[in-house]
């Protein structure tokens, strides 16, 4: 499965031995996670916004309301950390799923 780093900002997916596939995003990341089977990626921008794309690199959706911190995979939904110190469960099409 391939690897997710962040470097100055951007964000590398990366082979296993640490071989660079391809650059992913517009930069500003701060935050990164792949899917357990690598099809989709997470980016957290340093704006609070949070972009899901696909391993290719086309962006598929913005998610979440500007005010995040972090996001991870959950299964097949998404967690978001809020800067309120909140988090919110959301599905991959973005719809909320609820407030924790």
């Amino acid at each position: 499965m391939p690897l997710v780093i962040i470097k100055n900002g951007k964000v590398e997916l990366r082979k296993e031995s640490g071989s660079l596939i391809r650059n992913v995003g517009n930069g500003h990341a701060i935050d990164a996670d792949i899917n357990n089977d690598g099809s989709l990626i997470l980016i957290t921008l340093d704006n609070g916004k949070v972009e899901l794309r696909k391993e290719s690199g086309s962006l598929l959706r913005n998610i979440g309301n500007g005010h995040t911190v972090g996001a991870k995979f959950s299964g097949q939904d998404i967690l978001i950390k809020l800067s309120t110190g909140k988090q919110e469960l959301r599905k991959e099409s973005g719809s909320l799923i609820k407030g924790l």
